[in-house]
């Protein structure tokens, strides 16, 4: 039976020793979705949002937050990302923006929540700078896309529908 990782034998939470296990080159993508009115989502698109560029902002938050991602989740390592990339894809035929992150290294665990926390942040980032334009916004699907590396091997999601 698997366990839980974060918790010792007294079912106290603790950080993982991750001591003696191998580095291995370790990579995860997340994604995130957010669903906004079409006069909104144009907005962002044409440029004419008064507070700047919606996408490059989000982008910019996304990997700052992937590196701090420690700073945040109590028992997350502090990791030494080689790489944190952040896409915006627009998709005005369903009214939402797609968010995906990708963050990979060397070390000895693994990058889901490092991709998990960009793809989240980001998304949070568009809702932040459009709030005053749009409340009702709707930050959904955020789920682990793939992960590599490390004794657990490779994940791949299922396919949904968005």
């Amino acid at each position: 039976m698997t366990t839980f990782t974060h918790i010792n034998a007294n079912g106290e939470a603790n950080m993982v020793d991750v001591s003696e296990k191998a580095e291995t080159v370790r990579e995860a993508r997340a994604e995130a979705y957010v669903r906004m009115a079409p006069e909104t989502l144009q907005m962002i698109l044409s440029g004419q949002h008064h507070k700047g560029d919606v996408f490059a902002t989000a982008r910019i938050a996304g990997i700052q937050a992937a590196k701090r991602t420690w700073e945040l989740i109590p028992l997350c390592h502090p990791l030494l990302l080689t790489k944190v990339e952040v896409s915006l894809t627009p998709m005005p035929e369903s009214n939402q923006v797609r968010i995906e992150s990708l963050c990979k290294l060397t070390g000895k665990t693994g990058v889901e929540m490092e991709a998990l926390t960009a793809a989240g942040v980001a998304a949070l980032t568009i809702y932040d700078m459009c709030k005053a334009v749009q409340k009702d916004m709707v930050i959904e699907n955020v789920r682990l896309l793939e992960k590599c590396g490390g004794k657990s091997g490779h994940f791949i999601a299922k396919e949904t529908s968005c």
